[in-house]
């Protein structure tokens, strides 16, 4: 019996990409690099600052900038947290249909605290979550189980009991690390190139909705 549902926020809850692509394309301007449209963003959206760094500046974790490039990313898009973020349509339904079949639900995520919070509490959702847990609430973050246990634990309720709903292949790994049900976003970002149906979840929605078939 399911009697919780967690979400990926990152493109399965919510469609940050706008938001994420305009810091990102604020730091390229800085460098009198060209902006990159939000089509190009959104695959790289789901990696966090690790993606958009690499598909922005072509650098990741261990070169020498990065981590400064980093920190200047974060103060920009921090400033820009919740502007044109919005909920996927029919979350917000399903989210109602969830409160009124008495199954509770959550948000696991590895955005940091210092985002999720607040961008929580700007989508209207902060009352209304039965658990959030942020990438450093955890020492450690997806594809490791951490952070899908702590919710499980949160909630009262088995791992066995939950479905973990995500959008990236950390987020089936995650899930059956904990020994939870995934199903993945199929509308969401998606990764950049590796194929959803080859990840091992137990279901792909075209639809939020879809979701309420696997109760």
């Amino acid at each position: 019996m399911i009697r919780a549902v967690l979400f990926d926020l990152d493109g399965t809850l919510a469609d940050t990409a706008p938001d994420l692509g305009h810091a990102l394309n604020l730091q390229l301007q800085r460098y009198n690099r060209a902006p990159l449209p939000i089509a190009a963003v959104r695959p790289h959206a789901s990696a966090g600052s690790r993606g958009l760094l690499q598909l922005g500046f072509g650098i990741s974790p261990g070169d020498a900038d990065f981590e400064a490039m980093r920190r200047e990313y974060l103060a920009l898009y921090d400033e820009n947290l919740c502007c044109e973020t919005t909920l996927f349509p029919g979350v917000a339904e399903l989210l109602s249909a969830l409160e009124q079949r008495a199954v509770a639900w959550g948000i696991v995520t590895n955005k940091p605290h210092r985002f999720t919070v607040p961008l929580v509490e700007q989508l209207g959702l902060a009352g209304r979550a039965g658990c959030v847990v942020s990438g450093d609430t955890v020492p450690r973050a997806k594809p490791h189980p951490d952070s899908l246990l702590k919710a499980s634990s949160d909630l009262g309720i088995a791992p066995a009991e939950a479905i973990y709903l995500g959008d990236d292949e950390r987020d089936t790994q995650a899930a059956r690390a904990a020994g939870m049900r995934s199903v993945i976003a199929g509308y969401g970002y998606l990764g950049d190139g590796s194929r959803p149906e080859t990840w091992g979840a137990e279901a792909i929605i075209g639809h939020p909705a879809e979701l309420l078939n696997y109760l």
